[in-house]
C-alpha cells in the first residue's frame, strides 16, 4: 500500500539575501607604504626619505556588475605579493594561494552572485593597495534539499543525499565543492541519480555499509557555483552532520515469509509477514531498500500507485521503504495470511504487535534486504535508496569526477 503523496524532505534554511554592491575604482591600484585609492600613483616615505618602489595590482572581475562564478585573481606587476584578503561586505573571506612566482593570487572559490568585494594586496617591499568590484545579482538561483537532517542519527545505510531545485548541468563543478569528513576515514564515493521526483540528485554512500559510530559531516561549498545550463547559480552554502547508530539489518524472506531483525550480525526476533501477492504488479520489491522515515499511522489509497479503488485504509506502524509506495507496516487484515502466502499489495505487512515492535527497534537509515523468488526485482537507485543495489564499482562510475 502506498501513501499519496511522498512527505516532504526536511531542507535545510534556503535563500541568501544579496549583499550591496561596491562602487569598482575604476583604474589600476598602486601599492605603497600607506593606503592609497585605487586611483592613486603617490608613493609613500619609508621613514628614511625613500619610498617604495611603484606596484601595479589588477583584479579580475571587475566592475559593478562583473559576471560571478569565476575565482578572483589578483596581478602584481612588480615584487611578489606577501598577502591578499579578499573581503565580501558580510566580514566574510575568499581563501587563496600566491602563484610560486609571486605575481598571482588565485582564489579558491569563486565569486558569489550579487556581493560588493574589497581586495586587499601587501607586497614584499611594504606597499599596500585596495580594489573594489561587485558581481551581478543570480538570473535564476538553484537550490538544494539535503538528507539526513542535520545531527541525526542513522543506520548503517543511510547515504548522504542532495536534491536539486534545477537541472545541474556542470556536475563536476558542483561535486567538487562537496565535501565529506568522516570521523574514520571511511571510504565512500558520490554518484549521480535521477530521484524518483525527476530532479537531479547526488547520494555519497560508503563502499559497504557504515560503521556503528561514525560521524560523518558534510560541507557544501556552492556559494558563487554556477549549475551550468539553465540551472541557475548556488548563492549559499549547505552542511549537515550525522551519526552512526545501532548495526541493524532488516531481512525479509518472501520465500519463508518471515522478517527477522539483525543486531551486530545477531538474530533479535523473526516474525511472519506477507508481501505482494505474485505474479502481476502487486509483487514486492526485491533487492535491498533503505528505511527512509517511520511514518507512523498513514492513509493508504491504492489509486496513488494505479490499483484502482482497491482499497482506502488508515495503516498503523508504517515504515517507508521506496518513493514508489514500498512499506513495512500493521496489516491484521491480513491475519490469515501472514507467515503462509504472500497476498498484500505490495508492502511487507504484519500483525499490528508485531509491527510496533519492528517500528520501536528500527531506525531511519535501516537497510532491509528483501529476497524472495517472486519480487520485481530491485527499485531503481532514486527510487528511494536504492544505491546498495549498485556494485562498488558500477556505483564510483556515477562520480563525475571519474
Amino acid at each position: 500500500m502506498t501513501t499519496p503523496a511522498r512527505p516532504a524532505r526536511s531542507p535545510l534554511s534556503r535563500g541568501a539575501a544579496a549583499l550591496p554592491r561596491a562602487v569598482v575604482l575604476g583604474c589600476t591600484a598602486v601599492l605603497a607604504t600607506s593606503a592609497l585609492s585605487a586611483c592613486s600613483g603617490a608613493r609613500a616615505d619609508d621613514g628614511r626619505g625613500e619610498a617604495p618602489p611603484a606596484a601595479r595590482i589588477s583584479v579580475s572581475p571587475s566592475g559593478t556588475r562583473a559576471q560571478a562564478g569565476r575565482p578572483v585573481t589578483v596581478e602584481l606587476a612588480e615584487g611578489a605579493l606577501k598577502r591578499v584578503t579578499v573581503r565580501d561586505s558580510e566580514g566574510g573571506t575568499l581563501d587563496g594561494a600566491v602563484s610560486p612566482d609571486g605575481r598571482t593570487w588565485t582564489s579558491t572559490r569563486p565569486a558569489a552572485p550579487g556581493t560588493a568585494y574589497t581586495v586587499e594586496a601587501r607586497d614584499d617591499r611594504g606597499g599596500r593597495a585596495e580594489q573594489r568590484f561587485g558581481t551581478a545579482e543570480a538570473e535564476k538561483v538553484n537550490k538544494l534539499t539535503l538528507a539526513p537532517g542535520k545531527n541525526a542519527t542513522v543506520g548503517i545505510g543511510q547515504p548522504l543525499s542532495l536534491v536539486f531545485d534545477h537541472p545541474v548541468k556542470d556536475k563536476a563543478a558542483v561535486e567538487r565543492r562537496l565535501k565529506v569528513t568522516t570521523s574514520n576515514g571511511t571510504t565512500g564515493s558520490w554518484g549521480w541519480i535521477t530521484d524518483y521526483s525527476g530532479r537531479d540528485r547526488v547520494d555519497w554512500r560508503p563502499k559497504t555499509y557504515w560503521k556503528p559510530g561514525t560521524r560523518a559531516t558534510l560541507k557544501a561549498e556552492l556559494n558563487g557555483v554556477d549549475s551550468g545550463g539553465e540551472g541557475g547559480f548556488f548563492v549559499r552554502d549547505y552542511t549537515t552532520t550525522m551519526t552512526v547508530g545501532r548495526n541493524q539489518v532488516v531481512r525479509v524472506d518472501l520465500d519463508a515469509h518471515r522478517l527477522t531483525l539483525l543486531r551486530d550480525g545477531e538474530e533479535v526476533r523473526s516474525v511472519p509477514v506477507s508481501g505482494g501477492t505474485p505474479g502481476g504488479d502487486k509483487r514486492s520489491w526485491g533487492g535491498t531498500s533503505v528505511l527512509m522515515a517511520k511514518e507512523g499511522t498513514v492513509n493508504m489509497r491504492s489509486e496513488t500507485v494505479g490499483l484502482g479503488d482497491a482499497y482506502d485504509k488508515m495503516v498503523d506502524s508504517s515504515m517507508r521503504l521506496t518513493w514508489s509506495g514500498m512499506y513495512a507496516h500493521a496489516a491484521p487484515w491480513n491475519a490469515a495470511f501472514l507467515g503462509r502466502v504472500n497476498h498484500s499489495s505490495g508492502c511487507v505487512g504484519m500483525s499490528s504487535e508485531d509491527a510496533a515492535w519492528v517500528y520501536a527497534q528500527t531506525q531511519q537509515g535501516d537497510p532491509f534486504e528483501v529476497s524472495g523468488a517472486d519480487t520485481k526485482g530491485a527499485p531503481e537507485a532514486g527510487n528511494g535508496y536504492g544505491e546498495w543495489n549498485l556494485s562498488w564499482a558500477d556505483w564510483q562510475t556515477r562520480s563525475a569526477l571519474g
